[in-house]
């Protein structure tokens, strides 16, 4: 994904930042055209979208976020204090985050 994300910076700053005049700005500007309206770049692209969406549906449920429930719904807000109004310690050990990228 952070590739992904460089290549795009990387093309966005040649086009805009490019001194090779109009016609190589046009060419880069029909291939990108042409690239974002074929299928299989579009296949691709929704591909990476619903893993980012299952990354970030793990990593709430990890902390406990829930991504299913509701606000407001019973259990959906973890309570932080006891009835006595202080903090409670939590017995659970935190994860370390996942820093491997998704692989």
């Amino acid at each position: 994904m952070a590739k992904l994300s460089f290549l795009v910076g990387f093309g966005a700053g040649y086009v805009l930042g490019a001194k090779a005049g109009t016609e190589r700005y046009e060419q880069i500007r029909r291939a990108w055209e042409q690239a974002k309206d074929n299928p299989q770049l579009q296949g691709l692209a929704g591909m990476a979208q619903a893993r980012a969406d299952g990354v970030v549906n793990s990593a709430k449920a990890r902390i406990g976020l829930g991504g299913t429930s509701t606000p407001g719904a019973a259990g959906s807000v973890p309570r932080a204090r006891a009835a006595s109004g202080t903090t409670r310690p939590s017995s659970a050990p935190v994860p370390p985050p996942d820093t491997t990228g998704g692989v």
